[in-house]
């Protein structure tokens, strides 16, 4: 069964990541910053850690304010790094634990935490400053994350109380978890900070020790602050401390505290932060009733004659040709499609196995296997083939066979323009 082992709080500033990456180790301006994380990677080693559960922001890079979510789980299997801007960072990949991560979205959603779910989306210095910070002469951290990302830079945001809540769910998940794992829960982000406005460049050191002390002895008074207190205190873009609840709520009531750093250089407190989780192991009857309660809304609907759940499993083994399909709907792309098909495909990696079943229209095979219906009735669009003639291939019909079986025996389908009017002439 998987354990918290305990709770970490890092800063993720990129100016961790830029003293990574330009070999400031033995700078005395930039060296506190190398020393707290020591002890991190330190502790972690020594704690045998195979999962980080990382909390992080991003910093529209991969997330964008056209589709922006309060919370994004990542249930994915690598996370590479993110451009930025001026190109990604030469650091190794994030790995995922699929398993611990897919577990962990079905509870939540079963405890009405609506998450949004992203997968094969890069990471910025929200994942990598402090991740990178593990990595020793031997190579980066060995262990694996699921990353939690949260939408705190639009207004209004998670509450603090939410986010504590959160953290509450995420204990009786991971603890539910069947394979034996050692967790810690790592929240990024802060201390104290504003980097937009006239007040760009603020910095509150007096709250941000008050935030610790709190954050470990009596975290309920932070869980009544309003966002606005947060803001006023430390900062307009430092009130992303407020996710560090969640990791604290994820722990037991005490706590042990091993390490607390702050060293405030330039625009940023930087923080590093241990807890050791001394909460006693959960009762096991508790445990089942909890993966019966995870289990509940999907139970036997596995089992429906002639039906293929779209489960997160199902996605992430099957994300490379369902992405290929679900392109269809940029232009190039169709034309691309229609006219060097084998070419690229070959840019997106497709099997000979992918690129047969689409190939050869195999539809009820790419179902089966996990294509969306969804992306299937945008391929049709492209080649004039209307829904109900993929329907009836579904059910090894002829589209005459399948008509008949209508109350009204019609073909349409999701294609527009000139495509539309040229299938409802056929």
């Amino acid at each position: 069964m998987a354990r918290i082992v305990g709770g970490i709080g890092a800063s993720h500033s990129p100016t961790i990541g830029y003293a990574k990456d330009t070999g400031k180790q033995d700078s005395p301006a930039w060296k506190p910053i190398f020393e707290g994380f020591d002890r991190i990677r330190g502790w972690v080693k020594d704690r045998r850690i195979d999962v980080l559960f990382m909390i992080y922001n991003d910093h529209v890079t991969s997330f964008f304010f056209d589709h922006y979510s309060a919370f994004a789980l990542g249930i994915g299997d690598l996370y590479v790094a993110a451009d930025e801007g001026g190109g990604p960072r030469e650091v190794a990949p994030a790995h995922g634990h699929l398993g611990l991560s897919q577990h962990i979205a079905m509870a939540l959603m079963a405890d009405e935490f609506d998450m949004s779910i992203f997968q094969g989306k890069p990471v910025d210095h929200g994942v990598l400053s402090p991740l990178s910070m593990l990595g020793d002469e031997d190579g980066p951290w060995a262990g694996r994350i699921v990353p939690l990302q949260v939408g705190v830079l639009q207004f209004p945001i998670p509450s603090a109380k939410r986010m504590w809540k959160l953290g509450k769910t995420l204990r009786k998940a991971i603890e539910s978890y069947p394979e034996d794992l050692n967790v810690a829960i790592m929240a990024t982000g802060g201390l104290s900070h504003q980097v937009h406005g006239e007040r760009a460049g603020y910095i509150n050191e007096a709250w941000d020790d008050e935030f610790l002390d709190l954050l470990e002895k009596t975290p309920e008074k932070l869980v009544e602050m309003r966002i606005a207190e947060f803001a006023a205190k430390g900062g307009m873009e430092g009130a992303e401390v407020v996710m560090w609840l969640i990791m604290r709520g994820a722990l037991s009531e005490q706590v042990r505290r091993v390490h607390r750093q702050t060293y405030a250089p330039s625009v940023t407190n930087i923080a590093t932060l241990i807890f050791e989780d001394l909460g006693e192991a959960p009762d096991p009857a508790a445990v089942d009733a909890y993966r019966r309660h995870i289990g509940r809304e999907l139970e036997g609907a596995g089992d429906i004659p002639g039906s293929y759940p779209f489960t997160h499993a199902r996605s992430q083994a099957n994300l490379r040709i369902n992405r290929f399909l679900h392109d269809l709907v940029e232009p190039a792309h169709r034309t691309r499609f229609l006219a060097d098909f084998d070419a690229l495909a070959d840019e997106y990696g497709l099997s000979d196995e992918e690129k047969n079943l689409v190939r050869e229209r195999q539809w009820i095979q790419m179902v089966r296997r996990g294509v969306s219906f969804f992306v299937l009735e945008k391929l049709a669009a492209v080649l004039g083939v209307s829904n109900p003639e993929v329907y009836a291939a579904f059910r090894g019909e002829t589209l005459e066979q399948f008509l008949a079986t209508r109350k009204v025996p019609m073909t349409y389908s999701v294609a527009g323009g000139d495509k539309v009017r040229e299938m409802d002439q056929a």
